[in-house]
């Protein structure tokens, strides 16, 4: 099959998802404009070259409907002959869509492909399309469903770690964006965003604080507590039978921040980055999706990296770097034991507990972030993996070229 390279990756700043934020004026379609522009400029791009522009976006509604990816490739002025789709599979659907546009590179059946997400949530909170999932009781009973607070704070209960190991790793999380921030590894791929006047919006990721300590996360109440009292907690104790009490132990201190944010990395086969004047970053070695248990909800990155690995033909150990996204502190926690990898090689720079989390948009971040930063280490593996609501995890593993 074709090699599915990585050419180059875009993204906004991620904004804080309150009516305050630097991006709520910036519509959905704005952020996109934007990053489209910035693609097509520092490449010197023909976009006539690009056969498809595939985005993903959790809550495709309003601003966000009407396939987003198509609106968005016309507003930014691209050639008439770039169509667009936009799909979800919840907050992998960033990732989802390079993995999407690397099969149809390696396929054949397409040679350039733009690839990304984009979420606007101070405009469109999450659940704001609806869904069985959310709104069918039937279906919440059969299924077992429950917020995913609260199977975070299962999976807590579960592994035997306590208030003080997750705000832990919540206050590394905050250091190491902040230093990295600081010290410039995300000026490579961070785009300004811009008014339609041309007045500054953001430049830069907004909910960072580096000032964080232990003591002040310490006083956060746990967010998920009284969600477990209305019912969900004896949901989730009906399939977890050796479980006596669920511990609350998240909050939103170490949990990922609501953000708005949009992101697009461009993959395509050699041929055609030879036609389009550009040169490969990396390349896909391998990607998978996984199915997992949908009451807890967010076990599935482990699973999906073990099956992402043994395709590659390779174990963990020989993955340099990781992107594990930080939905909730156990996630990576969790996923890090389960494969036996330090974390001193994940999330190096940070993650959503720090910089949130614009779901349709994250997994390309991540992977945008990965690819940075294994050129600044001059390191050649790394692995991108996310949970996903309803019971998911993907993974997709990139090797430097």
């Amino acid at each position: 099959m074709t090699q599915a390279l990585l050419f180059d990756h875009v993204r906004t700043p991620r904004g804080k998802g309150k009516p305050d934020g630097g991006l709520h004026q910036a519509s959905p379609v704005w952020l996109l404009r934007t990053l489209l522009r910035a693609l097509q400029q520092r490449n010197a791009l023909d976009t006539a070259l690009v056969d498809d522009v595939v985005l993903g976006c959790v809550t495709p509604v309003g601003e966000q409907g009407a396939d987003i990816a198509r609106t968005a490739v016309l507003d930014a002025g691209w050639a008439e002959s770039v169509a667009g789709v936009t799909q979800s599979r919840f907050c992998a659907s960033g990732l989802e869509s390079i993995n999407l546009a690397a099969a149809k590179v390696a396929s054949g059946f397409e040679d350039l492909v733009v690839a990304g997400g984009v979420e606007s949530m101070s405009r469109w909170p999450m659940g704001s399309d609806g869904g069985a999932w959310f709104m069918d009781p039937r279906i919440n009973q059969a299924l077992g469903f429950v917020p995913q607070g609260v199977g975070a704070d299962l999976i807590a209960t579960l592994e035997g770690w306590g208030r003080a190991d997750v705000d832990a790793f919540a206050l590394q999380s905050q250091r190491r964006a902040a230093a990295a921030r600081a010290a410039g590894h995300f000026a490579r791929s961070i785009v300004q965003v811009h008014d339609i006047a041309g007045l500054l919006l953001l430049d830069r990721d907004e909910t960072i604080r580096g000032d964080t300590t232990a003591e002040a996360l310490a006083k956060l109440a746990p967010s998920f507590a009284t969600m477990g009292a209305m019912g969900f907690d004896a949901t989730a104790l009906r399939k977890y039978t050796t479980v006596e009490r669920i511990s609350h132990v998240h909050h939103a201190g170490n949990s990922s921040g609501i953000v708005d944010g949009a992101a697009l990395m461009l993959v395509g086969n050699a041929a055609a980055g030879a036609r389009a004047g550009l040169k490969p970053r990396a390349r896909i070695r391998a990607a998978a999706v996984i199915g997992s248990e949908p009451t807890i909800m967010l076990t599935g990155p482990t699973p999906a990296c073990r099956k992402a690995l043994a395709k590659a033909g390779m174990a963990a150990a020989d993955i340099d770097l990781w992107e594990i996204n930080e939905a909730f502190a156990v996630v990576p926690m969790k996923t890090a034991r389960d494969l036996g990898v330090s974390l001193d090689r994940v999330n190096v720079n940070g993650g959503a507990i720090a910089m949130g989390h614009p779901l349709g948009a994250t997994g390309c971040v991540i992977l945008g972030t990965l690819l940075d930063e294994l050129e600044r280490r001059d390191l050649a593996t790394g692995c991108a993996t996310l949970c996903v609501g309803g019971g998911m995890g993907i993974a997709t593993i990139i090797e430097r070229v």
